[in-house]
């Protein structure tokens, strides 16, 4: 923590009690205690020689967050927008929820793994013609992605309301 304060602080205050005034929390606060029940205060040896605070922190992530055997995630996920369309308002929410089958087969590899390993598929099968750097923030690009994606369980469940003034 210390190599990402970027000056000493006051005279004998802790990295806690520094990285707290920067994130201009108390000491005690729910943040600073996750921060702490992460290990990042402690004098905990890390086995990776020469490591950098980053490798420091995803060593450190890795034990907290590693799954047991029998530990299943689950991610949920909600877009709301808000948009006008014709002189009308409307709010649409899009829900998703992708439960984990266990530690190994994850919600989160499947969310991660899946839209890029579609994508890269109907690219060599030339369904999506495409060149250079794209997002996916074109019909043709996302629209057969997501739908593909149906097949795997990830499925958005959408609800537009008309807002009244």
């Amino acid at each position: 923590m210390e190599a990402f304060l970027s000056k000493p602080g006051r005279p004998g205050a802790s990295v806690k009690e520094r990285v707290a005034e920067l994130l201009g929390e108390s000491e005690f606060s729910p943040v600073m205690k996750k921060l702490d029940w992460l290990g990042l205060f402690s004098k905990k040896k890390i086995g990776t020689p020469n490591a950098s605070p980053a490798l420091i922190l995803e060593e450190l992530l890795l034990e907290k967050w590693k799954l047991a055997p029998k530990d299943k995630d689950l991610i949920l996920m909600q877009h709301e927008f808000h948009y006008e369309l014709k002189g009308k308002k409307f709010h649409l929410t899009s829900t998703m929820a992708l439960k984990g089958i266990d530690s190994e087969d994850t919600a989160m590899s499947r969310l991660v793994g899946l839209p890029l390993a579609i994508f890269a598929k109907f690219l060599m099968t030339k369904r999506i013609i495409a060149t250079g750097v794209n997002i996916p923030v074109t019909k043709a690009i996302y629209e057969p992605v997501l739908e593909e994606l149906k097949e795997y369980g990830v499925i958005f469940n959408e609800k537009e309301v008309e807002l009244k003034d």
